[in-house]
């Protein structure tokens, strides 16, 4: 037996950390997740400290913030250069790297370290028509387009269901489901199984874009949740309805629609996107037991950022808010490598994922890396810093594990809440006398992460 475990790493696209039924969800159904979760070690208060798919990514993949890996926002066309990364840590420590699915890296063929990546990023309109090179377009250089136009003609698209990648919208997927790309990253995943050289241990991430929009689950995911009461979207006292009423016919918005359907419309396939996708990862953890390697193979789950679902009236993620920036994490493995299955309060986030997954080779991380191994003794946080550039609604945010500040630097903005009795910051307590001081101790804390913010 393998003195090292392999290591599958599953990161899934704006997966909310509330959306899962072991975390108590009321609605979603997560039967294979919450599995890991029950045995294995949780951590529900894992943040994405820029919550976005490219800034989020380059934290795990590099173990550094925000402020060190330099992407404090959305932007494409930016070469990925590091000297270090997470596959690149792997392979030095003799592993065989695979990735299967999203990477959104630059160049789109970046393996960032990987021996080999099967790939495909959903649709990304920087990488899409007649200007992009012919060898960046998405059509040519994406495994997964390559793939459906082969099986479905050269005319075949994800966008065939009429929706757009960033909106609200939803509807079931039109062709038969083994050609979802929910399907796809599962079926090459389980393919790189069957072919890998069983003397050399494996990392490989299986990264999908799901429950990422379009909202196009197949049919049965969505009669699953047709009949059901849905918990409403929260609110709170500082909501934009202006907003929300200016902007809500735009069908890739940032409010997210006013009409109660249509927001029934978005809970209903984002919730059947999740358990869609909890169906193909049970298909990797049958595999891993049918292949007798679950008792070698630790696995990590975790999603790049959340998505706000119509809470406060907003839609996608680049916000501090719950929805937004809170995401799921658990490691789930036999006890000799991860431990005993445990419930770890401390504040956790994407950059700690390259000093965990190089622990678990026995090997050490680079000496730059921010991050810290959560399996490890002394992972204490007081509290993590986030950021997003994202116009006006720039934002800068303080959590710890039982409040947060968010900072608006081209409004003047402040809020506070208090996530110990209001988890759903329906309250923003900034002006309460009561909470005074502690504002003022977490505004201090973000004068010194980013002293130019108040000058």
């Amino acid at each position: 037996m393998q003195e090292r475990p392999n290591v599958l790493l599953i990161v899934v696209d704006e997966m909310r950390g509330d959306c899962l039924g072991g975390a108590g969800h009321p609605d979603v159904k997560t039967p294979y997740l919450d599995t890991l979760l029950s045995r294995g070690v949780y951590f529900p208060n894992a943040y994405s400290t820029c919550p976005s798919c490219i800034a989020a990514r380059a934290a795990l993949h590099t173990g550094l913030s925000q402020k060190s890996h330099g992407r404090t926002g959305y932007q494409d066309g930016v070469p990925w250069d590091y000297p270090h990364t997470l596959a690149g840590e792997m392979a030095r420590q003799g592993y065989y790297t695979q990735c299967v699915g999203k990477m959104h890296v630059h160049p789109l063929r970046n393996n960032l370290g990987f021996h080999n990546v099967l790939l495909h990023d959903g649709y990304l309109h920087y990488y899409r028509g007649s200007t992009v090179p012919y060898g960046e377009n998405q059509l040519w250089a994406d495994d997964y387009f390559h793939w459906l136009k082969n099986e479905k003609g050269i005319d075949c698209d994800v966008t065939d269901t009429g929706l757009e990648c960033n909106s609200w919208a939803a509807r079931p997927w039109i062709y038969e489901e083994k050609a979802h790309p929910t399907n796809w990253v599962t079926d090459q995943s389980l393919d790189f199984l069957r072919r890998r050289d069983p003397r050399m241990p494996f990392f490989m991430m299986s990264s999908y874009v799901r429950p990422h929009a379009p909202y196009d689950a197949p049919e049965p995911y969505f009669a699953l949740y047709r009949d059901k009461a849905l918990r409403p979207p929260l609110r709170g006292d500082w909501d934009d309805l202006d907003a929300l009423h200016r902007d809500s016919r735009v069908f890739n918005n940032i409010t997210g629609p006013e009409d109660p359907e249509l927001i029934r419309q978005q809970q209903i396939g984002y919730y059947a996107c999740i358990t869609h996708l909890d169906h193909q990862i049970g298909r990797l953890i049958q595999k891993l037991i049918e292949d007798h390697l679950m008792e070698n193979t630790v696995i990590i789950f975790t999603s790049d950022h959340g998505e706000m679902l119509s809470d406060h009236g907003l839609v996608r993620k680049s916000l501090g808010y719950q929805g937004s920036a809170h995401i799921p994490l658990m490691i789930y493995g036999p006890e000799r490598f991860v431990g005993k299955p445990r419930r770890c309060e401390e504040l956790a986030e994407l950059r700690d994922i390259l000093p965990t997954a190089v622990a678990l080779t026995g090997g050490e991380p680079p000496a730059e890396t921010e991050g810290v191994n959560l399996l490890g003794k002394e992972i204490h946080r007081d509290y993590l810093y986030g950021q997003h550039d994202y116009g006006e609604k720039t934002n800068h945010f303080i959590i710890t594990q039982n409040d947060k500040y968010i900072y608006y630097p081209q409004t003047g903005i402040e809020q506070y809440f208090q996530l110990d009795s209001d988890p759903g910051e329906t309250h923003n307590a900034v002006a309460d006398a009561e909470c005074q001081g502690r504002v003022s101790a977490l505004r201090e804390i973000l004068r010194t992460e980013e002293p130019e913010l108040f000058r």
